[in-house]
C-alpha cells in the first residue's frame, strides 16, 4: 500500500513537470497577433432602401464608414462615421434622380426612425446625428417589377448596386387563437395565410408594431418559400420583440390582448434576402462556439445593401376575452 502511494506521488510530480515544460515551449513558440486596424483600411458601408405599394417611406441611402476592429465605440465614434457631400443617384429605368443630403433635424420622422433601426438604435432615444441621402420629393418612379440602379460617387471612388421590387404577395385570413396549452386571458397568437406563386422563388420579410410605438423587426425577419412553393400556406406570425427589452419566455412571440397592432409585410428579391438572412444568422448565432459567417452584400465597391421592397400594411386589434 505504501509503495503504491509513493508510485502515485511520483506519477503526479512527473505529470506536473511534463505539463510545465509543454506550457513553456508553447508560450515561447506563440507570437502575439494584433489585428491591423489602420483608419485607411476602413470601407464604405451602404444601407439603402426603396419601397413600393402601401409604403409612404421615401427612398433613402445611409453612407457610413466601417469602424476599426479595436475601436472604442461611443456616440462620438458613430457621429464620425457618416460620410457627407457624396453624389448619390438612382436610375429607375427612365430617369436618373439625385438624392439630397439631410441630417437629423431635417429628416422626415419615418426616414429618421428607419435609419435609426437600420443602425441598431432605438428611434425614440437616440441622440445620434443621423445623416441620409433622400428622395424627399418622391421623384423616383417606385413600382412593383421595377429595376433600380444605385450609384455613389465619393472621394474619387464609385460605388454601384442594383435591386428590384418584386410583385407583392399579400397576407389574408388573419385570425386569432389562444397560445398552445391553457387558454389565456392575457395573450393571443396570430395566424396568417399567403398564396405563394408557383414555380418561382419568393422571399418575404416583416415588422410588427404595438400601439403606435414604432416598428420592430423579429430576430429572424426573413423567410423564403422553399417549404411551401406554390401553396396556400397558413402559419403563425410571431410578434417582434425589442432587442433591448426584458425577455419574457412565457409570452415571447405572442400579442397582448387589447393592444392595437400593425404589420408591415414585404416581398424582396433574392440578393436582398441573402443580405438579411446572413446578417441575422450571424447576429443570432453568437457565443464562443458559434461558427463564422460572412454577411452577403449586393453592393459593388463597398459593404452593405441596396434593397427594394413591395410593401403592405395590416391593422389589427388583439381581441379581449
Amino acid at each position: 500500500m505504501i509503495k503504491r502511494m509513493k508510485l502515485h506521488k511520483i506519477e503526479l510530480w512527473y505529470g506536473i513537470l511534463v505539463f510545465g515544460v509543454l506550457a513553456t515551449l508553447w508560450t515561447s513558440c506563440t507570437d502575439e497577433f494584433i489585428p491591423d486596424t489602420q483608419e485607411s483600411d476602413q470601407q464604405y458601408v451602404v444601407e439603402g432602401f426603396i419601397e413600393a405599394g402601401d409604403s409612404e417611406m421615401p427612398t433613402f441611402v445611409l453612407l457610413t464608414k466601417s469602424i476599426p476592429f479595436l475601436s472604442t465605440i461611443d456616440l462620438t465614434t458613430f457621429n464620425d462615421i457618416f460620410v457627407n457631400n457624396a453624389k448619390v443617384t438612382v436610375f429607375d429605368g427612365a430617369e436618373t434622380v439625385e438624392l439630397q443630403e439631410f441630417c437629423l433635424d431635417d429628416l422626415p420622422p419615418e426616414v429618421r426612425d428607419a435609419a435609426a433601426i437600420a443602425l441598431g438604435f432605438d428611434p425614440d432615444s437616440t441622440t445620434l446625428n443621423i445623416c441620409a441621402y433622400v428622395d424627399l420629393l418622391d421623384v423616383i418612379d417606385r413600382k412593383e417589377g421595377g429595376v433600380y440602379d444605385l450609384k455613389i460617387e465619393v472621394e474619387g471612388e464609385e460605388i454601384t448596386a442594383t435591386t428590384t421590387i418584386p410583385e407583392f404577395v399579400p397576407l389574408f385570413n388573419l385570425r386569432w387563437d389562444d397560445p398552445p396549452g391553457e387558454p389565456s386571458d392575457t395573450v393571443a397568437r396570430l395566424w396568417v395565410t399567403i398564396d405563394d406563386p408557383a414555380n418561382e422563388a419568393n422571399f418575404y420579410r416583416y415588422f410588427t408594431e404595438e400601439n403606435d410605438n414604432g416598428f420592430v423587426s423579429p430576430f429572424s425577419s426573413v423567410v423564403d418559400d422553399a417549404f411551401f412553393d406554390g401553396k396556400e400556406f397558413e402559419f403563425p406570425l410571431t410578434k417582434a420583440e425589442p432587442r433591448d427589452g426584458d425577455f419574457d419566455a412565457e409570452n415571447f412571440g405572442f400579442y397582448f390582448r387589447g393592444d392595437s397592432i400593425r404589420i408591415k409585410w414585404m416581398t424582396l428579391d433574392a440578393a436582398h434576402f441573402e443580405f438579411w438572412n446572413t446578417l441575422e444568422f450571424s447576429r443570432n448565432n453568437a457565443g464562443p462556439f458559434s461558427s463564422y459567417n460572412r454577411v452577403t452584400s449586393n453592393v459593388n465597391g463597398a459593404l452593405g445593401v441596396w434593397g427594394g421592397y413591395a410593401v403592405g400594411f395590416y391593422d389589427e386589434f388583439v381581441p379581449v376575452k
